[in-house]
């Protein structure tokens, strides 16, 4: 059977998981009557419930007696490590674009690397249903982008179709029937050339693994394209590092290949194709596995380096034990070290009191979705504010930057401007109007100032703004960038809360905990109206009398309190402060617990 195997890579939400449900579901892989969630792709909980794809899946289809092997892949520069091992695998991509907003930077980042491999390019204008959408303007766009990284004579002449992936069609004229799907299937047929590897059938078996996981059955398994020669159940391989080291020799147990939404066991997987292998002990993504004769690795793609660290500890609080079974540090070492194996986008490091890993990744969104899934397998850990990593050069310091794209009713972006351009530290690339009264702003940021800005944005544009950022280049550091600038309420009691004590305590700032929870000393309950941090205490209860008049009991009125989400705390803490994460609650607190501590550490510092 022919083969095309091709990757759909769009900026986050422009509709690539929308758009394989529907190529799922035209080409026949479902029954007609069978139960198919929505977004059938996103099948990790925390990508369900947050509408991201955070892993790249495979999966395939059949039309007119070709197999098209299809790749989803994620759409958040966050978790750009997989879209760059996916794009290793496939012979053509599929660039979504949303036909209202134009590329945006994840579709800067991933068409650069996909065009550096050489591959060709269908761009799929999505969404063109849409009230706002301008078709015309994104396909100038598009090919503005192409040109401006570099693309070839012949990747500039690429097709393209007009498309709404809720809607299930594509057409290559905007005025088409609007039926089916049929017209993207033929263009994938036609433009993406058949695997080079199905030449190399008869030569010994080589293939790059390029994704990892785990199955409760039968183990460690490898997923990645059959670059040369046949695999059988029960041949021999090896498997080599980047740099030639042979790591194991094993058995392969089971060949796996996508069918539809499932993996089926195959006897045979030939060259040219995407299978998963099992058998194998230590080999991991990048190695190459092959035939026992092979000596040399195929080369693998370098990923790009991590930009920002977080410190996970272990939680230490009063509070410790209570919610959570996973505490002690060897087990939190253990799963960051099997997170960094199957995610190349993650580095683990000791830290030299052994209690504490600093973990190195792209961005908030990544380190929040590794904490969001250690807390459901029931972890408790301490998290401290995310720090950029720094680079030297020719004896110069040099900071991360980021190109951020904002697109904001128009009343908001003076705000925007000053915010970004002023106290941190950016530069204004491009302002220009988006039409229905919004403006788009481009600028380069330093990475520092971006963290824990995204809940000022949501203020200064009233919730109406939408900001997407992407790693641009390395920058001179531009010096100090003052980080948050109000104080906080520490509690200076253990205990439960108390209405009447938070009540009074109100007219201090905004308040993190309600009546009736449990707080320690050292936890910070809310935010200061002023700069400086102010000892509080949330227990102290209305002194009784025998003597009643009217007026003096009045009823006691609460505000709701502030409830941050995960990501939200971690980009709020300041470089003293840790987040305290439960399977069942998150808290903020300082560093230190004991009042004195922290005086004698001011002092030191100062």
């Amino acid at each position: 059977m022919d083969i095309r195997n091709i990757a759909i890579i769009a900026h986050v939400d422009h509709g690539k998981t929308t758009l394989v449900d529907k190529l799922l579901s035209q080409s026949g892989s479902f029954r007609e009557n069978q139960a198919v969630a929505e977004r059938a792709m996103d099948s990790n909980d925390i990508e369900r419930e947050r509408g991201i794809t955070i892993l790249a899946k495979c999966t395939s289809v059949e039309w007119k007696g070709t197999r098209i092997n299809i790749v989803d892949t994620p759409g958040h520069a966050d978790f750009g490590g997989e879209v760059e091992r996916i794009l290793s695998m496939v012979d053509g991509v599929c660039l979504l674009v949303d036909a209202a907003e134009g590329p945006m930077p994840q579709t800067k980042f991933v068409t650069s690397k996909a065009l550096a491999l050489g591959l060709k390019p269908i761009v799929v204008l999505n969404k063109v249903d849409k009230p706002a959408a301008e078709p015309d303007r994104a396909l100038n766009e598009v090919f503005d982008l192409f040109a401006n990284l570099g693309a070839s004579d012949e990747q500039l002449d690429f097709p393209h179709v007009y498309a709404s992936g809720i809607g299930g069609w594509a057409d290559r004229e905007l005025d088409g029937p609007r039926q089916d799907l049929s017209a993207l299937f033929d263009l994938i047929l036609e433009h993406v050339e058949p695997p080079k590897q199905e030449f190399r059938v008869d030569e010994p078996f080589q293939m790059l693994a390029t994704t990892l996981s785990a199955d409760p059955f039968i183990g460690r398994i490898l997923t990645g394209r059959v670059e040369a020669g046949r695999l059988k159940v029960g041949d021999s391989l090896k498997a080599l590092s980047r740099t030639g080291e042979r790591i194991e020799q094993f058995r392969c147990t089971k060949i796996l290949a996508f069918r539809g939404l499932t993996q089926q066991p195959i006897d045979v997987a030939e060259a040219g194709d995407i299978v998963t292998i099992a058998g194998m002990t230590k080999a991991t993504v990048a190695d190459t596995l092959c035939a026992l004769e092979i000596d040399t690795p195929i080369p693998a793609q370098p990923i790009d380096p991590p930009t920002i660290s977080v410190t996970f500890g272990i939680n230490d609080s009063p509070l410790a034990g209570r919610d959570g079974t996973k505490v002690q540090s060897r087990v939190i070492r253990e799963r960051l070290m099997k997170e960094a194996e199957v995610n190349v986008a993650i580095r683990v490091e000791d830290t030299p009191g052994g209690e504490a890993f600093v973990v190195s990744g792209r961005g908030e969104l990544q380190m929040g979705v590794l904490i969001e899934n250690m807390r459901r397998e029931g972890f408790e850990l301490s998290i401290s504010r995310p720090r950029v990593i720094f680079r030297e050069e020719n004896g110069e310091r040099l900071e991360p930057i980021e190109e951020v794209i904002v697109d904001v009713d128009d009343e908001y972006s003076g705000a925007v401007i000053e915010k970004l351009t002023g106290p941190r530290k950016g530069d204004l690339v491009e302002m220009r109007p988006a039409g229905h009264g919004k403006t788009r702003i481009v600028a380069h940021v330093p990475s520092r100032g971006l963290i824990g800005y995204q809940g000022e944005f949501m203020t200064d544009t009233r919730g109406n703004g939408v900001l997407n950022r992407i790693f641009h280049g390395w920058t001179p550091y531009k010096g100090p960038i003052q980080g948050r600038r109000q104080g906080v309420l520490i509690s200076m009691e253990n205990g439960v809360s108390v209405a009447y004590a938070l009540w009074n305590l109100e007219e201090r700032g905004k308040l993190f905990i309600g009546a009736q929870e449990q707080i320690y000393e050292g936890m910070i309950i809310g935010e200061h109206s002023r700069d400086n941090d102010l000892e509080v205490n949330p227990l102290k209860g209305k002194k009784l009398t025998n003597v009643r008049a009217s007026g003096t009991d009045e009823a006691v009125r609460l505000t709701p309190p502030v409830r941050m989400s995960l990501e939200e705390a971690i980009a709020y803490i300041d470089d003293d402060e840790l987040v305290e994460v439960t399977p069942k609650i998150v808290r903020l607190r300082k560093r230190l617990l004991d009042p004195h501590e922290r005086k004698r550490a001011a002092r030191s510092e100062g």
